[in-house]
């Protein structure tokens, strides 16, 4: 049966909704950054740059680094714009827009995040790299899907729950793992931590900070910080690893969340010149996709 026109929206044009892209803008990786400005700091390193289009803070530029097509999105900050920007990402090579009807053969899209975070670890220092081995889904958005048990790591969640004392009327944390073939991508790296990466639903209380109103759990931070698994421990506090995750793993594609980290929660100290670490953190990552086959 065909999606209805008020299920998958779509332009005048043909193009989905939100990101006003068609399936033939989109390049074979995808980088998603958080701010819409970062997209021409990427792409002002393409060779060449084929496709451009912005609407609200979606934002997309296309084109070629060492000849790899590469498309450079944003998402805006949170998983509520995660949602929109994978759901309709998937559209695009696994339904067929004319006709509306799901596609025959599935498309993978390969994604990688490059994002600013704060390390919760003292050992991550503030201008380091990191990259998301795992990502706890601490907002509850989804628990609006069907997640099935062999798509989220149960036994590591029901520590976290336990260590956490995660009060029961919040939603449920889900975690997920990053796709093993990009980060395969950037295993024989010297200096890049790994970790599991926290992401909240918002900056300030979701992320333990306080500024005139006090916390549901003050000490949910430093319970984090103590959290271990096998030979995991969270590193780092954002807002759309985990979301970017689990619909990876619910749609069939991969993903991977590179971050620079740019504060230590415990040393509160912050990056002396954050723009630095991130352009130098969009270099490594492209230098390394440049390199895949």
């Amino acid at each position: 049966m065909a999606i209805a026109p008020s299920e998958l929206v779509l332009n005048p044009d043909g193009s989905v909704y939100h990101l006003n892209l068609k399936p033939e803008n989109i390049g074979d990786f995808i980088i998603f950054v958080g701010d819409q400005n970062r997209v021409a700091r990427i792409s002002d390193l393409f060779d060449s740059i084929e496709f451009e289009t912005q609407k609200r803070e979606f934002k997309t530029h296309t084109g070629y680094y060492k000849g790899k097509r590469i498309s450079v999105i944003s998402t805006g900050i949170g998983p509520d714009n995660i949602d929109i920007v994978m759901n309709e990402l998937d559209a695009l090579v696994n339904i067929d827009l004319k006709t509306r009807l799901p596609k025959d053969s599935h498309t993978k899209l390969k994604i990688i995040r490059i994002g600013t975070s704060g390390s919760l670890q003292n050992d991550v220092p503030v201008d380091s790299f990191l990259m998301s081995t795992h990502g706890i889904d601490m907002n509850g958005l989804m628990h609006f899907y069907q997640v099935h048990p062999n798509d989220h790591l149960e036994a590591m969640e029901n520590e976290f729950v336990a260590h956490t004392h995660w009060h029961p009327q919040k939603a449920y944390p889900y975690i997920f793992m990053a796709g093993k073939a990009l980060m395969e991508l950037f295993s024989d790296t010297e200096n890049l931590h790994r970790g599991i990466t926290a992401t909240a639903g918002g900056f300030y209380g979701p992320q333990g900070r306080v500024l005139r109103l006090p916390l549901s759990d003050p000490d949910l931070n430093d319970k984090l910080e103590t959290f271990a698994y096998e030979n995991h421990k969270i590193t780092n506090y954002e807002m759309e690893t985990a979301a970017i995750y689990a619909f990876a793993r619910l749609l069939g594609h991969e993903a991977l969340s590179m971050n620079a980290i740019i504060a230590n929660r415990p040393a509160g100290t912050f990056s002396a010149d954050p723009y630095a670490v991130v352009d130098n953190l969009i270099f490594f990552t492209l230098e390394n996709l440049a390199k895949s086959r």
